[in-house]
């Protein structure tokens, strides 16, 4: 197994973790946070995650399968359900919280309100991790480094959101400014073990690269279409939903760019 790959998505994610901290780091400076702002950088992050689904996974996942003679068309398929599915179930077993009205998800629980905010953030992380570290694992088949290093800054700019999402809450409701941020910034800390998980996956396990692609693709975009957007467009009306929407565009669009400018 070529571990330096897998150290290489740790390096990626332990990045991406620190700029989930940046934005738990907000309520030293804000309580609080105006809703149209919070509900752009949630949907900036939502379109990050569409485009990174694209250009970095099921892409790379199609140009893999063609070279080691699987059919595109069924392996991504199949990988890209799995993926959803996976999501779906955790995110029924596991309680947790959405971001701004703390509707209760999940299996009922009597875990504290922080408890949950992270496992929500955690279930986020799963996919970003995944996906991250599988990209970087598909080194070992010939892809570039460029392409994995961009998905890592594309997924890393979009935990800036999320790290913010858990800890102004926290602030608002009346927990110190340390105590919001160290909850707002362990959230991002599954993401290096599924890094590490989905490194080892594909650089380990003859075949499974596209899958595996189309499985972390399957995973964000259940995220997007069951969190982000929502929570985003959840109590915006007008013009601001016109806001919101745009920014999901440029969210789109900064990782295509992030995407072909590596490449």
């Amino acid at each position: 197994m070529d571990y330096i790959l897998v150290f290489w998505a740790l390096l990626a994610t332990l990045f991406t973790w620190g700029l989930t901290a940046l934005g738990a780091a907000v309520v030293f400076f804000f309580k609080d946070i105006r809703a149209i702002v919070l509900d752009s950088m949630l949907a900036l992050a939502s379109g990050v995650m569409i485009a990174a689904s694209f250009w970095s996974l099921l892409l790379p996942g199609r140009d893999i399968a063609l070279e080691i003679g699987q059919s595109p068309a069924v392996v991504l398929s199949l990988g890209f359900l799995t993926g959803a599915g996976f999501l779906i179930l955790v995110n029924r077993l596991i309680p947790h919280l959405h971001f701004k009205d703390s509707v209760h998800s999940g299996r009922k629980s009597s875990l504290s309100r922080s408890v949950l905010l992270v496992l929500a953030i955690t279930i986020h992380n799963i996919p970003e991790g995944l996906a991250i570290g599988v990209a970087f694992g598909s080194l070992a088949k010939g892809e570039t480094l460029a392409g994995a290093v961009a998905l890592a800054v594309g997924i890393g700019i979009q935990n800036i959101p999320e790290g913010s999402a858990v800890s102004v809450p926290l602030r608002r409701e009346g927990l110190s400014r340390w105590k919001s941020f160290m909850v707002g910034q362990f959230s991002g800390l599954g993401e290096p073990v599924a890094a590490v998980i989905g490194a080892m996956l594909a650089v380990g396990v003859n075949g499974i690269l596209p899958f595996a692609l189309a499985f972390a693709a399957g995973c964000m975009i259940f995220v997007v279409v069951e969190e982000l957007i929502p929570e985003a467009e959840r109590v915006v009306v007008g013009k601001s939903r016109d806001l919101v929407s745009g920014f999901a565009i440029v969210g789109f669009v900064l990782m295509t760019v992030l995407d072909l400018a590596f490449s």
